[in-house]
């Protein structure tokens, strides 16, 4: 009886179970990186943060903020405008564009950048063409845009990120009712007034949200920026670090872009955080887009068919012609290599990215704790810092642990295993996990919310376990979700290209790395089979997220 007493005074007591270990853990490993690159930047073993203040740091900054505002008015422009156009309006070519105007997420802005500095270079066939044409003899004779230049870098990164705005603005014009744009048409609102009044106001936070996932992206672009000449924070990590042999200082630019990305989440949500828009109930009638007649319906193809062009035709069409013209590419020592390298780690991480999502959200759901409103907003930070900062923050704690794990293998056996972690594979796969584990948690989240909650209270009360409720109840409901979630995550993966190149293993590469070392040595034409099959994975997870769309 005393015993009784005692536990009663003590109050309830904390069992932790293994769904709630679980949960904790991967959260622990999603943010360890992060926690990292915090603490390396206080605590640098040379401090040459005043340096860098009074040197570099002030020229990357600036640059990488023309970068963010040049793709930011760009990338929203040809985003909103098509969007707008096809969801407003029919034109010849209009069905198929909608999916169209998709396709550039399937090319890394890296492969664009390739493509348009072969295409318009000195050497390339632009150039060529006019010199041949006007009898020119030398550059001296003409003037033509700088190829590799901050605009030029502009232009890439806003054909290859506008989607993330079209994408989104097209869903948010979609769920508009009618009912307005045939009252502002009954007052005489013509197709610019429609725009400005309505569409433009009820879609800007679905606008905000797509530019905010293009600012993200152009932050951790680190290919496009090197090829064209343009130093930015990304590029500043790699030398400080690489070049400079500084962790501590690339760790406290690495601060600074994570800096930068907060802002940037804080200021998009700010912005679209007053903004509530509803509709009106199920029977809100939905907008018949409009038949557009006469000479405007070709402007109409035109102006969608820009952006495609630009972001997918240009790309795919340069490496075309480069893999034609020298097809023994395809069987190039190393190519096959690579891409069993980028199936397998791509692969095992997709699946470990998305299987410790579904544990995490699950264990998270079915406590129904605040943990779970605190945990989840947390792992989405990953997604937001770039692979170039989740490598510095993983490279030197595992590397760390990996020399202590070898002195210790070495002390009790006599044998050195040498890198068990940083010298294989796993610290990459380990970054891929990182990177791109708030795409498979949003996903599964948003499946899992899909699923009547009824559903597993009757199975519970039939007997059934918390891991059995799971497979029986919510995986078979969710296996779409999952697999798109599984398909988006691997082709993320098989497009990352900074964590890679700081991470990989010595005499390992991916398609990524690949296309990377042979373009930057001009050799397009050995680079185009890797960027083509690169393109091919990509276009899959394309196709799929646009066919969910319908």
């Amino acid at each position: 009886m005393s015993d009784r007493f005692t536990q009663l005074a003590r109050g309830p007591q904390f069992r932790p179970d293994p769904w709630t270990i679980g949960a904790v853990m991967i959260a622990v490993v999603v943010l360890a990186p992060i926690l990292s690159i915090v603490w390396i930047a206080f605590n640098p073993t040379e401090n040459i943060w005043p340096h860098l203040m009074a040197t570099v740091l002030p020229r990357y900054l600036v640059t990488t903020l023309l970068l963010m505002g040049g793709v930011a008015i760009l990338s929203a422009a040809m985003g909103t405008g098509a969007a707008w156009l096809i969801s407003q309006y029919r034109f010849p070519g209009r069905d198929w564009l909608a999916h169209a105007l998709l396709f550039p997420l399937a090319i890394p802005a890296y492969v664009g950048a390739y493509a348009l500095v072969d295409l318009l270079d000195y050497a390339g066939p632009v150039q060529a063409a006019l010199r041949a044409t006007f009898g020119w003899t030398s550059a001296r004779d003409y003037w033509f845009p700088e190829t590799r230049s901050l605009p030029m870098a502009i232009l890439v990164m806003s054909f290859a990120l506008y989607p993330y705005v079209y994408l989104l603005a097209r869903s948010a014009y979609r769920e508009q009712s009618g009912r307005a744009y045939e009252v502002a048409r009954a007052l005489g609102c013509g197709p610019w007034g429609m725009f400005l009044r309505i569409g433009w106001p009820l879609a800007r936070p679905a606008i905000a949200a797509g530019v905010a996932l293009a600012l993200m992206e152009t932050v951790a672009d680190y290919g496009t920026v090197l090829h064209f000449g343009v130093q930015t924070l990304t590029t500043g990590v790699f030398s400080t670090w690489l070049n400079g042999g500084n962790a501590g200082g690339a760790a406290q630019i690495a601060g600074v872009i994570l800096f930068l990305i907060l802002l940037l989440v804080g200021l998009e949500r700010a912005g679209r955080g007053g903004a509530r828009f509803h509709r009106l109930g199920r029977s809100a009638q939905p907008h018949e887009p409009i038949r557009i007649v006469g000479r405007r319906r070709w402007y109409a193809t035109i102006l969608c068919l820009i952006p495609f062009a630009g972001g997918f035709l240009l790309p795919v069409g340069v490496m075309l012609v480069h893999s034609a013209s020298a097809p023994e590419g395809w069987l190039a020592p190393g190519l096959l290599d690579a891409l069993a390298n980028t199936l397998v780690v791509a692969g095992l991480a997709a699946l470990a990215t998305v299987g410790a999502a579904v544990f995490l959200v699950y264990a998270l759901r079915m406590k129904g704790s605040r943990a779970a409103h605190v945990l989840l907003p947390l792992t989405l930070i990953g997604y937001a810092a770039p692979g170039a900062v989740l490598a510095l923050g993983l490279l030197l704690p595992l590397a760390a642990l990996d020399h202590r794990l070898a002195d210790g293998v070495l002390a009790l056996t006599g044998w050195d295993p040498g890198l068990m972690v940083t010298g294989t594979a796993f610290a990459l796969g380990l970054a891929y996990v990182v990177r791109f584990f708030g795409i498979a948690q949003g996903a599964v989240d948003a499946a899992f919310g899909r699923v009547s909650p009824s559903l597993s209270m009757a199975a519970r009360s039939l007997g059934r376990s918390a891991s059995g409720t799971l497979g029986a109840v919510y995986l078979p409901l969710m296996r779409g979700s999952i697999l798109t979630a599984l398909l988006v995550v691997f082709v993320d993966c098989v497009k990352e290209l900074p964590a890679t190149l700081l991470l990989r293993p010595f005499n390992f590469n991916t398609l990524s790395t690949r296309v990377f070392e042979l373009a930057s040595l001009e050799r397009l034409s050995e680079a185009a089979p890797a960027a083509l099959l690169v393109m091919a994975v990509g276009l899959m997870a394309v196709i799929v997220v646009a066919r969910r769309q319908d």
